[in-house]
């Protein structure tokens, strides 16, 4: 697709919006990935800011994200409610977690993720959203909105990883995926 910044390739075929909106996913995913790449599992769990974010956890976040709402659109739980328990390990990578892992788990999450989206019939249906203290009334949601906030969540996380990777050892993403292209000279 004309556009992206990387080669990301979907598992499943779609056409028209889905694909649009899958490939534009894709492509974030593959920016968060890269900004990971190469990293030791020590390096992962590394604050390189005054942030708590660490790269390892961010990638931990999206992927439990990623396999959450891919259920949240088969399940459709009327009565779902957001488990704040569970929030407050989401964020942290621990000493038994390692990127290995977390890859492979993004990865078939994303798989998982798309095959769900490739089997709606309408990206008009609607999905009840969990209740929690920030949002204590049901909402409803089409899978179009859901996908979307989907995006923009990793998108706001690639930054958060882009400005992480940058601080631990001066690599932004931009510059791995741009590498051999040959800039005008702006003089």
């Amino acid at each position: 697709m004309a556009g992206n910044y990387t080669s990301a390739e979907l598992s499943v075929t779609v056409t028209g919006e889905k694909q649009d909106l899958l490939q534009i996913y894709a492509d974030q995913r593959n920016l968060l990935m890269i900004t990971v790449r190469g990293l030791t599992d020590e390096q992962a769990r590394t604050r390189s800011t005054v942030s708590e974010l660490t790269l390892g956890g961010i990638l931990k976040h999206v992927a439990i994200g990623e396999q959450d709402t891919a259920r949240e659109i088969v399940e459709r739980d009327e009565n779902a409610e957001v488990d704040l328990a569970a929030l407050g390990d989401a964020y942290t990578f621990t000493a038994d977690d390692t990127l290995d892992h977390w890859l492979s788990a993004y990865r078939a999450a994303a798989a998982e993720f798309e095959r769900v989206i490739a089997d709606i019939d309408s990206l008009d249906e609607l999905i009840p959203q969990a209740t929690a203290p920030w949002t204590p009334e049901r909402q409803w949601w089409s899978v179009r909105q859901i996908v979307l906030h989907r995006l923009r969540e990793t998108a706001h996380h690639c930054g958060h990883a882009d400005i992480l990777r940058e601080a631990l050892d001066g690599q932004t993403t931009m510059a791995v995926v741009s590498e051999g292209i040959e800039w005008p000279d702006d003089t």
